[in-house]
């Protein structure tokens, strides 16, 4: 059953139709360099980038949009969504199914209606698209070869228009903001949740979203904790802050990492001096047709050079966009062979682990330039004292 209906509100879309009608062409050239005869799309932030639709729904059942050469796509939808998805998407034709057991027949039968044969692609290596979604789909179409396509979107998503840079650009605006309250707040006594709080009014008082209750915020021995959400726990005299938070808009986050010292604290104040010279060494490395294991290394070596390679446990950055960031995504990994290109965007947390536990540092959001980087960020890498 296809649902169109010429009473759907206005969508309040961020882009025109023609930018989401350019953005599918684009996925279609990569198909065809694929081989790929057909793409099922269920990762939220690719989703978002094709459709308009925010894959909220979708965390309880993948809403797979069917992407076929020369067709309009096609999404398959919980029915309990249907009317948030006709208000979210620019997408015409919706199929819309009941329960978990249904996904399966329903997505299929949309599949076998179009004739499609051959290599169908998944996003198998991203969020959303669990391995019993993937069996009742190969049990109904034994005829269709599946394949893992879950670097294609992102690679075509990595490469901003001037219409997703100005929403960047106005999410760093908010990110910016949040730093500069996080700075201002330090004082003793004072709890990460207050701090945090601080935030998100300031922040919402300039008319933006920063979501700093679920974003990492920590004090003290509490810097310790990957991806630490503020509680409430004071800052004392000669102890470290850490927070990485970013501003969103229609979808689009421009986050970094910014680190504070009430006081003075020897063994975080050196991690920092550390992932400063590091941060540099890997904005230097980015520039068109650089490949992504070649950023990576920049900064490792850096690491080498001191004797303290085991520092860094974790890749230097990553592609950004659409949900801050997605599995499937670019990333600045050791070996990642992904080539650079002007007008995508890297977020570059480096985040340093000290011999006693400490996790701090520094990071930059940069945009790749025909020359370089341009970082979006106007507020410092350095290391704020309190």
């Amino acid at each position: 059953m296809t649902n169109t209906s010429s009473a759907v509100p206005s969508t309040g879309l961020p882009f025109p139709r023609t930018e989401y009608e350019r953005r599918l062409h684009k996925v279609f050239e990569a198909m065809e360099r694929a081989s790929l005869d057909a793409l099922l799309v269920t990762a939220h932030g690719n989703l978002q980038y094709l459709s308009g639709y925010d894959g909220r729904g979708a965390y309880f059942m993948p809403f797979p949009l069917i992407l076929i050469p020369g067709q309009m796509p096609t999404l398959v939808v919980r029915e309990f969504d249907l009317a948030s998805v006709r208000v979210g998407s620019w997408v015409d034709e919706i199929v819309p199914y009941r329960e978990q057991t249904d996904f399966a027949p329903v997505c299929a039968d949309a599949i076998r209606r179009r004739g499609l044969k051959g290599r169908v692609g998944l996003e198998l290596g991203c969020w959303n698209l669990a391995p019993a979604d993937v069996y009742a789909l190969q049990a109904k179409l034994p005829d269709i070869e599946f394949v893992d396509a879950s670097h294609l979107v992102a690679t075509v998503a990595a490469v901003k228009t001037d219409m997703e840079l100005e929403i960047m650009r106005s999410a760093m605006k908010m990110t910016d903001i949040a730093v500069r309250v996080f700075h201002q707040s330090l004082r003793e006594g004072i709890s990460e949740a207050e701090v945090a709080a601080n935030i998100d009014r300031e922040v919402e008082q300039a008319g933006g979203e920063v979501r700093a209750a679920s974003s990492t915020l920590v004090f003290g021995e509490r810097t310790k904790l990957p991806h630490g959400s503020p509680k409430h726990n004071a800052i004392r005299n000669n102890e470290p802050a850490f927070m990485e938070l970013g501003g969103y808009q229609s979808g689009y986050a421009c986050g970094v990492v910014r680190s504070a010292i009430l006081g003075r604290h020897a063994e975080t104040e050196s991690l920092h001096d550390l992932s400063i010279e590091v941060l540099e060494a890997v904005i230097s490395a980015i520039r068109p047709g650089a490949t992504a294991g070649e950023v990576d290394a920049a900064g490792r070596e850096v690491l080498k050079r001191h004797g303290r390679p085991g520092l860094l446990n974790h890749r230097v950055g990553y592609q950004t966009g659409i949900n801050w960031l997605e599995r499937g995504y670019i990333s600045l990994e050791p070996g990642a062979e992904d080539i650079l290109e002007p007008n995508m965007t890297l977020h570059m947390p480096i985040i340093l682990c000290g011999e006693s536990g400490y996790l701090f540092g520094t990071s930059e959001h940069v945009l790749v330039t025909d020359n370089g980087t341009e970082i979006l960020s106007s507020t410092p890498h350095t290391l704020f004292h309190a």
